[in-house]
């Protein structure tokens, strides 16, 4: 049930997507060519967005269990570390530079454009080039020898 809750969610996410022309490149270039000729019409979209999604939240929070798993998985995070900052600037100059992000190049995927097949091949390649780095990075740590604590020796002062 809960691949085909998922499956039903992902339908309803493209078919908005397709609905308000958000997989048109050149509609979201247009959207941050805040100094050229302004299309406005993606805030009114992220505005419906956040308005259904925190409604959404709202009624979840209320409710004891989820409705197709067994616990709520809420984030358990709130910081802002580095790699939040370095992954939202490099999707801003993705997005920025090509008009498109995950969610709409997948939803794009259909028609077989050979830009939109390049673009989800390299996100692809990122997304795995950065949990190989990541897998890498903790073996490193782990592995590096820590500094083992001890009393300081006693200066001249202590007598």
């Amino acid at each position: 049930m809960p691949a085909l809750a998922s499956f039903v969610c992902g339908l309803i996410f493209g078919a908005g997507l397709l609905i308000s022309g958000m997989t048109d490149p050149q509609k979201v270039l247009g959207f941050l060519d805040l100094f050229g000729a302004w299309d406005a019409t993606l805030a009114f979209v992220m505005a419906g967005a956040v308005a259904v999604a925190a409604t959404g939240f709202a009624i979840a929070r209320r409710r004891a269990a989820p409705a197709f798993s067994a616990r709520f998985l809420w984030p358990d995070r709130n910081d802002i570390d580095t790699p939040l900052v370095g992954g939202a600037i490099l999707f801003g100059i993705g997005w920025g530079l090509v008009g498109i992000c995950p969610g709409p190049a997948l939803v794009n995927l259909a028609g077989l454009s050979l830009p939109i097949v390049v673009f989800v091949v390299a996100m692809l390649a990122g997304m795995i080039g950065q949990n190989l780095f990541d897998k890498n990075l903790w073996r490193r740590r782990a592995a590096a020898p820590r500094a083992i604590e001890s009393s300081p020796l006693p200066s001249r002062a202590d007598g």
